[in-house]
């Protein structure tokens, strides 16, 4: 039962990502598959695998599969908990991270041939289209029923087939979705793997899926006609047993959606691409296929096998109750990490080793397009006024899917910064994608070395904030503020008149991480805060300037870990309808730092306290006086440059967030 083990053990090194329901499949000595799922944490699914009987003692080649799911098509629930599964045989069992965007039509063209499905999910439509394949072609390998299922398979995902009908056999393959392959033990000691072409069948006018806006009189809506299976035999020039069983006896492999999945087991890794079809035999060979039509758009023939650098401990919450609090806890260091290297304190010079080679193509560029999701985007927000400033050109900041959704136009002459902690963030993705079939320069700010969007764009910038397990962003945001600061100084560094912006923002910069670790040794007021405020409904934060997007931030984190809904509001915008909310029962806090914007900004004080409004005042050290007469909270933060404030700022929200989801219970983890 080893590999079961490793399969609960992989997934509660997962348990970051969130999830309402789990589950594992593996093969039982008798031939059949055993499915375990819970709806719950996998300390239920724990106990639910110690209520089997499990033998697999007879089993030649132990290949298991597991996940973790949060619900999107269904409720969460045993039933459309993942592995799912074709049918009562588990002739097909699947899973799958992200969404089938045609699940709907071939759902409805499965039940017309007669199949019946159990869950809600669109996961369970993939298991039992592959079985609809199998059972009109019994011949096919499971590579070529894979393959001809994931042809007609339209969204993103990350998907790991298994069947009873090939034991010992497991295939692998994405298409915008993270997948990383592990090498524990291989026959040698390679640095890559090599990619086998092969010729894929496609859909013929007699034979297809019937998909979205086909016509509903097509022919056989999900066959798969017998020329085309034909064609899919004669696909792979390489058979997966074609070498002798004792060659990859002792081979091992483990998959992931994250590194931290498989670095108990090995630093060795293979970052699979989209459309990658990773095969593992029963011998234990594994064979990289990719579509012949993909040979021309490919870099090399082969996927480089790299060595993860990340050890365990950076993966444990080294005496913190949370993986969030040690995560904000960290950041003196991971802000030390991200500028370490890029700056000389001495000369303020940035170097940025990644872009220098299209640094001064930026600079001619028409516009600045920053694009990203979430803490991402605000990232961008916080730094947008600075890149302005220094680069003297038009800024724009993008949320993807808006970006997408509105089919922005693009120009040759545009730069595109495309911002993720993981670099796999599905929307900012095929908002790259976009870019790219419109000739954009693209330019890749991530956390994760080595992820789609860092080998997809024509240069970057790692963030280096380390590895990040909480699932609300704390570390990452903070680094990418900073590294957005200095891409902006990379960018205002050739003009002489921007020198005294860059070397007094260069000065504060050194003093950062001590200034950072001042606030979070003090972390026990924000605590008390947090218990305070326990009981209310709602939460204003206002801020103006560098600080809206700190509020954006802050109101982001705290709808994120503590369910709480809270609202940002431009401080310039009170008078245009916000302040008829202001009353002595509305929590609000507002952002007011010594700023460029401070007189500005103490006026909203002002109006929400001649409203009845009680708010807590964020401040900076000497500023107490100010609010003295107001008889409002004050909560007094180190001094900075203007440009650099919101790094200080948001931490007090990150902590509130983070005790308000404790005081009430929350893992906020999760």
């Amino acid at each position: 039962l080893v590999v079961l083990q490793t399969l609960v053990n992989g997934l509660r090194r997962l348990e970051y990502r969130g999830y309402d329901s789990a589950g594992v499949c593996v093969n039982n000595g008798d031939g059949s598959q055993l499915i375990v799922k819970v709806k719950g944490n996998i300390d239920e699914l724990q106990k639910a695998i110690d209520n089997q009987k499990i033998n697999d003692e007879s089993v030649e080649r132990q290949i298991g599969i597991a996940h973790t799911r949060w619900a999107t098509h269904g409720a969460p629930s045993e039933k459309n908990a993942h592995p799912q599964s074709s049918d009562a045989e588990h002739s097909f069992v699947v899973v799958h991270n992200g969404i089938v965007s045609n699940y709907a039509p071939i759902k409805e063209s499965l039940i017309k041939h007669g199949y019946k499905f159990v869950s809600d999910t669109d996961t369970e439509v993939i298991a039992v289209f592959l079985k609809y394949v199998y059972d009109n072609n019994k011949n096919l390998s499971l590579k070529e029923i894979a393959t001809l299922v994931t042809d007609r398979l339209e969204g993103q995902y990350a998907l790991i087939i298994k069947s009873r009908h090939f034991p010992g056999e497991l295939i692998a393959t994405k298409r915008g979705g993270p997948l990383v392959l592990g090498i524990i033990d291989s026959p040698d000691d390679s640095d890559s793997v090599p990619i086998s072409y092969v010729s894929t069948s496609t859909v013929t006018s007699q034979a297809g899926i019937l998909l979205p806006g086909s016509k509903p009189d097509t022919p056989a809506a999900v066959a798969i006609s017998a020329v085309e299976a034909k064609r899919a035999q004669r696909a792979s020039p390489v058979p997966l047993d074609s070498e002798s069983e004792a060659e990859h006896q002792g081979a091992r492999y483990v998959l992931s959606s994250d590194v931290a999945g498989i670095i108990e087991h090995t630093n060795r890794a293979v970052y699979l691409e989209d459309d990658d079809v990773a095969c593992f035999s029963r011998t234990g060979r594994l064979v990289l296929l990719r579509g012949a039509g993909r040979r021309d758009t490919d870099k090399s023939g082969s996927r480089t096998i790299e060595t993860v650098d990340l050890d365990l401990d950076e993966i444990s919450k080294r005496g913190f109750d949370h993986f969030m609090l040690k995560e904000i806890c960290e950041q003196p260091e991971s802000l030390f990490n991200s500028m370490r290297g890029r700056i000389n304190f001495d000369t303020c010079q940035i170097t940025l080793g990644g872009l220098a080679d299209h640094i001064d193509a930026m600079r001619r560029c028409r516009r600045l397009i920053f694009i990203a999701c979430g803490t991402s985007y605000h990232a961008a927000v916080a730094v947008r006024a600075l890149m302005e400033k220094l680069s003297q050109l038009p800024v724009d900041v993008q949320l993807a899917s808006d970006f997408m959704d509105r089919q922005t136009p693009l120009f040759r002459d545009d730069s595109c910064f495309f911002i993720s902690q993981s670099g796999e963030t599905a929307d900012t993705l095929q908002a790259l994608e976009y870019s790219l079939q419109r000739g954009a320069m693209t330019v890749g700010i991530v956390n994760v070395v080595g992820s789609s969007i860092s080998r997809l764009t024509h240069c970057g910038v790692y963030v280096n904030a380390g590895v990040e397990i909480g699932v609300g962003s704390t570390k990452s945001y903070t680094s990418q503020v900073i590294v957005l600061t200095l891409l902006a100084l990379y960018f205002g560094q050739d003009r002489r008149s921007a020198q005294p912006l860059i070397k007094s923002i260069v000065s504060e910069m050194q003093r950062l991480p001590a200034l950072v670790k001042e606030i979070v040794d003090k972390r026990d007021v924000y605590r008390k805060l947090a218990a305070e405020l326990t009981d209310i409904r709602s939460l204003l934060l206002i801020g103006r300037g560098y600080q809206w997007a700190t509020c954006l931030e802050g109101a982001l984190k705290i709808k994120e870990i503590a369910y709480l809904h809270c609202e940002a509001i431009a401080a310039g915008e009170l008078k245009h309808g916000p302040l008829a909310l202001i009353d002595e029962h509305l929590a609000m806090m507002i952002v007011s730092p010594h700023d460029n914007l401070f007189s500005k900004t103490s006026s909203a004080v002002h109006q929400v306290v001649a409203r009845k409004g009680n708010p807590y005042v964020f401040c900076t050290n000497g500023d107490e006086s100010e609010f003295e007469r107001l008889n409002v909270r004050k909560f007094a933060l180190p001094p900075t440059h203007d440009a650099l404030y919101g790094i200080l700022h948001v931490i007090p929200f990150q902590l509130l967030s983070y005790y308000l989801a404790v005081d009430k219970g929350y893992n906020v983890d999760m």
